[in-house]
This record gives C-alpha cells, sequence and structure tokens, in this order.
C-alpha cells in the first residue's frame, strides 16, 4: 500500500487497527513512534546496484492502555512527514516488534490495516549461483518415509 492509499482510507475510518497474518491484531493502545523515509542502497548477488525507498511507520506497543490513535491524528502525522521531511508517495513498510523488530507490507481490508509477512527472495535469480535441482515425482520412492534423512524424498 502506497502512502496515498492509507491517507485515503484514515479518511473515512473510525478506528486504527492493526491485524496481523495470524488473526490476532495489534493491541489498541499502540503508539506510532515513527513516520519517515528509509533508503536502501545495496549490490544484489548478482552484482546490480539497486535503490529501494519506502515509507516507513514504527508501531509500538505501550504501557499507556489508555491511548487510542485517531485516524485524523495518524493523518496529520503523515501530512506533517511529508511537509518537513519530502516524504513522496511510496509503499509503506510498518515495522512492530514481535520476537525481533518485524517488517510488514501493508494492505487493507475495509475496515482493518492488514500487517502482511515480507518474505526474502533472491532478487538476481538469472545470475543466482543457487543450484536448481528438479527430481521427478516417479524417481521418489514412496514406500520410503518422507523427512528420513536417508530417504530419498526430501531433496
Amino acid at each position: 500500500m502506497k502512502l496515498s492509499e492509507i491517507k485515503h482510507h484514515l479518511k473515512t475510518a473510525e478506528a486504527v487497527n492493526f491485524k496481523l497474518s495470524n488473526g490476532s491484531y495489534v493491541p489498541e493502545n499502540f503508539h506510532v513512534t515513527e513516520v519517515g523515509m528509509i533508503t536502501k542502497d545495496f549490490i544484489d548477488c548478482g552484482g546490480t546496484v539497486r535503490h529501494e525507498k519506502v515509507a516507513n511507520f514504527q508501531l509500538w506497543d505501550a504501557n499507556d492502555f489508555e491511548h487510542r490513535l485517531k485516524p485524523t491524528k495518524l493523518l496529520n502525522i503523515i501530512n506533517l512527514s511529508e511537509r518537513v521531511l519530502g516524504l513522496e508517495d511510496l509503499e509503506i513498510e510498518v515495522e512492530y516488534q514481535s520476537e525481533t523488530i518485524g517488517k510488514y507490507d501493508l494492505g487493507f481490508d475495509g475496515q482493518n490495516f492488514l500487517l502482511l509477512d515480507k518474505q526474502t527472495a533472491c532478487l538476481a535469480e538469472e545470475n543466482c549461483e543457487t543450484p536448481k535441482q528438479k527430481v521427478r515425482l516417479s524417481d521418489v520412492n514412496s514406500s520410503e518415509p518422507c523427512c528420513n534423512p536417508e530417504g530419498n524424498c526430501c531433496i
């Protein structure tokens, strides 16, 4: 979701709720501790130089149990970030504390903002030296228990 999309949703939202992929919600007393822009310059494993920019929101589960972030307040924070930081209409990445700081894409289901799990991937598959191994199903001995370390079905 881009910054312009969340702003559109916030204009008509009754509440700001963030739902995780496991169905649980970020506690309703969360704070948005940061709205900013993250720039990442890197070289992928194929040697290609890449540049990425995302709008970043950091959510924090505070012990402030009476706190409720209203849609207009978050909209004001975003507008201020656009003016002061020159924040562009970028894809949003959300940071939220789980076992470690998790990074999520952002979606919307019509009522809740969805923290969508992010996955790593090779960005240079055509240049990557990761072995591509194909196995024909007819070569797999189905009489052996799968996941037996000596078996041949878990390649």
